[in-house]
């Protein structure tokens, strides 16, 4: 028995050697030395532990819009509660304003430096030849008794130091004034808030955002989460309680995240009829400013202030739009126990579409994303319609896409939608899975585009909408300038951070529900993990560690592959051999005449290009006795010749070309015209992982076979995934019958 096992492993060995002679990369290990390690507020299943504690500020807020000089002030009173089990001696203040300063970094030259030939505004963008004003100017930082509390400016952070140290469990009042100019949002690149003015009507669209001082992240995995703001990554935010007063010109209409405290003094009976109007209207919206009303609104200018008030609950941030150009409708969507009205603000320039569109777009995404996660829990959603961006913010957007002269080309309106759905999908992340942009971009732009494209697929199925080929031409590039998706958001490329944090992650989740999870497996998987970290602070690890927990599948080789590594999916066809058994009955001349006979065991065939040649024959010999070892049963050996008499046998050889492992896909279209498909799972490259062989039997015969179809694994090189190989042109031929044609 010993030795036969030897013989075995003998043999196992040679085998093994002779099929993969490159060094093994790993690439079934597990990631647990690449992620966050569990905690003890953090379980090893990726849900929050019943000791997960994080921070909370509330804030009282009083600011005033000076259209004239185009400066917002305001006063602030922030209540931080320490829920944390530590002690803190200072706390961090984000200034994003700061950034605007013409020191900080800026994009100038993302998109190359001086030319020969340059536009004005691209050497603005690279000068600042016309400088302008930015940044706080902080008036004071007291605390409850009114005392100066000792402040210091990093950039766009500020330390404010405590006299005696906030204990754990304890909270701390303290308040601040301030002002900054408002900036231009056309003056440079990325321009997430600001100002858009209109020149044809001497009005100003305000987009107010990233506008108040705000409590940094504190947190059990990294502490203070004080990175500085860069522009591309955005926010790491507490949740808290809001109660804002906005003061504005008299005859501007102000949209914001919360609820309106005072409609009786800010709007007129006729809006608030309309208004409670469209609160019992489901099916369209119901204007609440009509475009003749906004027009008629933009020829006056008040010199007369009044005062909006909002109140909003356990949101992370806050933000508003006011401009006396808005049109403004809104239409209820009801949920199992409350109301949410979606409502969209716009100026004239947006007409016809965005009244045709924008809520419409508002409403689709609240219930695709509803439906996938938690229903949506706030009681607005609105678009408000602007220039070159979409930005997000709790319960209102910021959203691009704006006809010309009343025009829109259906690509530019499927854009526009498109925007709105995406940025209204932001309340689910990060406004409620409050993941951390700052520092992992693609947790909330993935994730979010990732249901983003679902909507798309589900609403408006004639839009396009990505699939694992749109990632194609990002991922056949230049690898040497790629950086994994496991990148911090600013030290990605402004050229590529569109597809390796969008796109890819996006087509990483569709493969997973579509072709290797399973579509209701994985529905309840990221369900699970939106639930669990609702209002709190996930981290990658959280989400690859769910997402195993809730369907029992092994994804470490695709989070390695995929999020940590550049490689792409390239998978070759190498080659396919035909085979038959021989059989004894049939005479000699027959067998001849279909099939190549084999001898003593050894192939008399070069590698086959195509099936002309016909099968080869095999041999099938009575088993060894040894062979069984210490089983006393014997298989039936003439079953097993008469369940294959007459079939094909195929040994599919497939080698991995890119270097991510994927599941395997293959269609099998045989003479009758007839198709086939079979699936071998990722596992099949644990013990090879360049190639793998395959034994299939089949009771047609094979005229074609293809891997990956349907192009469900966006692998780069479709042109070797054919047997017998597809002859493909040459540039230089497609050149040359281009010119004759």
């Amino acid at each position: 028995m010993r030795s036969l096992l030897l013989s075995i492993l003998a043999f196992l060995f040679v085998t093994l050697s002779q099929a993969q002679n490159q060094p093994w990369q790993g690439k079934f290990e597990p990631i647990d030395n690449m992620i966050t390690p569990p905690s003890y507020y953090r379980t090893a299943s990726g849900a929050p532990s019943k000791a997960y504690w994080q921070q909370r500020a509330d804030y009282k807020i009083k600011a005033e819009l000076d259209e004239k000089n185009n400066i917002l002030s305001g006063e602030e009173t922030i209540t931080y509660y320490n829920n944390s089990p530590d002690d803190l001696s200072y706390l961090w203040i984000q200034l994003e304003q700061n950034v605007n300063r013409k020191e900080s970094p800026d994009f100038g030259d993302a998109f190359g430096g001086v030319r020969d030939s340059i536009s004005a505004r691209q050497m603005q963008f690279l000068t600042r030849a016309i400088d302008f004003p930015a940044g706080y100017s902080i008036k004071y930082i007291k605390d409850a008794s009114g005392k100066n509390m000792k402040s210091l400016v990093n950039n766009t952070m500020m330390k404010v130091i405590l006299d005696q140290p906030l204990k754990s469990g304890s909270t701390l009042t303290f308040s601040m004034a301030w002002s900054y100019p408002i900036t231009d949002r056309s003056m440079f690149l990325l321009s997430r808030e600001g100002y858009e003015y209109f020149p044809e009507d001497d009005n100003t669209v305000y987009l107010i955002a990233h506008w108040f001082p705000r409590m940094a992240v504190y947190n059990d995995t990294e502490g203070w989460q004080n990175q500085q703001f860069q522009r591309l990554g955005e926010f790491a935010l507490e949740f808290g309680d809001y109660d804002v007063e906005i003061k504005v010109p008299e005859d501007h209409i102000v949209a914001s995240t919360g609820e309106l405290q005072n409609s009786e003094n800010v709007l007129t009976s006729t809006q608030r009829k309309r208004l409670d109007l469209a609160r019992q209207t489901y099916d369209k919206p119901v204007l609440i400013i009509t475009p003749e009303e906004a027009i008629q609104n933009e020829k006056s200018k008040s010199s007369k202030l009044k005062t909006w008030k909002f109140k909003a609950k356990n949101v992370r941030d806050f933000a508003f739009a006011s401009s006396r150009k808005f049109i403004w409708d809104a239409q209820a969507v009801q949920f199992s126990d409350h109301q949410t009205m979606a409502m969209s603000f716009f100026p004239k320039e947006g007409l016809p579409v965005w009244q045709e569109e924008s809520t419409k777009a508002v409403v689709h995404a609240l219930e695709v994303y509803s439906e996938a996660t938690f229903e949506y829990p706030y009681p607005a959603a609105i678009s408000v319609n602007t220039s070159n961006i979409g930005m997000e913010f709790p319960m209102i957007s910021f959203n691009g896409g704006r006809p010309r002269n009343g025009q829109m080309s259906d690509n530019a309106k499927q854009g526009m939608i498109g925007t709105i759905i995406h940025e209204v999908g932001h309340n689910w992340f990060p406004m409620i899975v409050s993941s951390d942009e700052r520092k992992w971009m693609w947790m909330d732009e993935g994730l979010n585009t990732f249901l983003h494209q679902r909507t798309v697929a589900e609403r408006y199925p004639h839009f396009n909408s990505t699939t694992p080929k749109s990632i194609v031409p990002f991922m056949s590039g230049d690898q040497s300038i790629m950086r994994p998706i496991m990148t911090n958001s600013d030290n990605e490329l402004l050229t590529q951070f569109g597809n390796n944090f969008y796109q890819k992650p996006t087509v990483g989740l569709q493969m997973l529900r579509h072709s290797i999870i399973g579509k209701e497996l994985f529905d309840q998987a990221f369900k699970e993990y939106a639930n669990r970290w609702k209002y709190k602070h996930p981290n990658p690890s959280d989400l690859f560690r769910t997402l195993e927990d809730a369907t029992a599948t092994d994804l470490d080789w695709f989070f390695r592959g995929w999020f940590f590594t550049t490689d792409n999916v390239d998978m070759e066809l190498t080659s396919v051999k035909w085979y038959k058994v021989y059989e004894e009955d049939l005479n000699i001349e027959d067998q001849q005449e279909k099939v190549k006979i084999q001898v003593n065991g050894e192939s008399t065939k070069t590698e086959a290009k195509d099936f002309s040649g016909g099968p080869e024959v095999i041999t099938m010999t009575p088993t060894n006795e040894q062979a069984y070892g210490g089983f006393l049963s014997r298989l039936d050996e003439p079953e097993v010749r008469k369940q294959l008499s007459g079939k094909n046998i195929y040994e599919l050889t497939i080698k991995n070309v890119g270097g991510l492992v994927m599941p395997v896909t293959i269609e099998w279209q045989y003479t009758d015209g007839t198709s086939e498909i079979d699936r071998l799972p990722a596992d099949s490259w644990r013990r090879n992982e360049y190639e793998i062989k395959k034994t299939f039997v089949k009771s047609k015969e094979v005229k074609q076979v293809n891997l990956d179809p349907n192009f469900e694994f966006a692998d780069v090189d479709m042109k070797n995934n054919t047997f017998p190989k597809t002859e493909t042109s040459s540039q230089f031929d497609e050149f040359k019958n281009k010119k004759t044609d």
